[in-house]
């Protein structure tokens, strides 16, 4: 009993004592697409000003922390929103595959609220490989910024399935995130 007590108490002590990173997780500054409803999915995509505005808030907000990295997807309107917050602490951004948007396959360039009722196609990224690369994402800042600061900027979909994974919840229990918003999780 004293053995199985022991143990309980070091690893409730040793988990409180683990190095924590500090993800800051942010969607991408509105786009063209965003204000057209049109599904980007992997395109390049465009801020607009008003994207670029929303980009130098989140700046401005965020420019006391003392990141030690700065990682975005590896698409245009991701590379820009993070290039702009990461102006005022001199870091490069790494960017990465594992935070693009969701494939959405035949959807993608298509007004979305004509998709309303239509059948799924089959070209469409799974819920299950998104998933995966949100898990790959978070395991990727976990093992290359142990107790660092972290900036990431994604987007809408690709952020729900990080926030998913990390919670351990359904994609339809994470709230949405708005163009430009920050979310903190420790990792």
């Amino acid at each position: 009993m004293f053995l199985v007590s022991f143990v309980h108490f070091f690893s409730i002590f040793a988990a409180n004592f683990m190095i924590m990173t500090t993800l800051y997780l942010v969607r991408h500054g509105e786009t063209v697409d965003n204000v057209n409803q049109i599904m980007q999915g992997q395109t390049q995509g465009q801020l607009t000003e008003n994207g670029v505005r929303q980009a130098v808030m989140v700046r401005d907000e965020l420019k006391a922390v003392p990141f030690d990295a700065v990682i975005s997807s590896d698409l245009k309107r991701s590379v820009d929103t993070a290039r702009i917050i990461a102006e005022p602490h001199g870091l490069e951004v790494v960017q990465t595959s594992l935070l693009r948007e969701r494939d959405w396959g035949s959807f993608t360039g298509r007004f979305i609220p004509e998709l309303k009722g239509e059948t799924w196609p089959d070209d469409i990224e799974t819920l299950e490989n998104l998933l995966s690369r949100a898990g790959e994402f978070i395991a990727f800042v976990k093992k290359t910024y142990p107790g660092k600061k972290v900036l990431a900027v994604g987007h809408g979909i690709i952020n729900k399935a990080v926030q998913a994974v990390y919670f351990d919840k359904t994609m339809s229990e994470v709230q949405r995130m708005m163009n430009a918003e920050v979310r903190v999780l420790e990792l």
